[in-house]
């Protein structure tokens, strides 16, 4: 079932609310740009205790409503300019040329959004503990990015740009087979990196 339906089923009143919040949740499990927990715990903060609240209810389904046509407008203009760069000869898309066919950040409220999502991860990641000089310095990092509210200087981006160069590293194979869990670890902090460059707007 598509967003679209699942939309429509948060709004019929007529089911179950239960059945209507889960639906709010397949919503966001087809458009979670910031990761699924931390879109829902951003949907609580922009609209309200949606789990017990109807208006909250579809206040939220109109917060990932909005920023999902704004992710398909540009789909859209992408899809357009590959048809063009096609007619010309060009195939294949270059290695740094956007591609937004999977969202990567919150559209309508990049900044926002993101350190959202930090503040979300780093809760998540110090109840896991942080167990090693990587899991410290990307928590570090997060804790400069909420403190600033995004803005790093150059010392904050070039500890932050460190933190990613070692973590790639540490994920290059076998890795996953050596050590799923130190692998899944680094893939989180990875993740954190990048909402923590989103917040900064780079």
């Amino acid at each position: 079932m598509g967003f679209t339906n699942f939309a429509r089923k948060v709004r019929d009143s007529s089911l179950p609310y239960g059945r209507r919040v889960v639906s709010l949740r397949s919503c966001v499990q087809l458009y979670r740009p910031i990761g699924f927990e931390a879109t829902v715990s951003y949907l609580a903060h922009k609209a309200g205790p949606f789990r017990t609240d109807e208006d909250a209810l579809l206040r939220a389904l109109g917060v990932i409503e909005a920023s999902r046509a704004a992710w398909q407008l540009e789909l859209r203009a992408y899809a357009e300019e590959r048809a063009g760069a096609k007619r010309r000869g060009l195939r294949t898309p270059g290695p740094r040329e956007r591609n937004p066919n999977s969202p990567e950040y919150w559209y309508g409220a990049r900044r926002e959004a993101a350190l959202h999502a930090v503040g979300h991860w780093r809760v998540r990641l110090r109840s896991a503990g942080l167990t090693d000089g990587l899991s410290r310095a990307v928590d570090l990092c997060a804790a400069d990015c909420l403190e600033s509210e995004g803005a790093s200087g150059e010392r904050e981006r070039a500890r932050l740009a460190a933190c990613a160069v070692a973590l790639e590293r540490g994920m290059e194979p076998p890795a996953h087979q050596d050590d799923a869990a130190t692998y899944f670890r680094h893939r989180d902090l990875l993740r954190v990196v990048r909402l923590i460059r989103m917040a900064d707007g780079s």
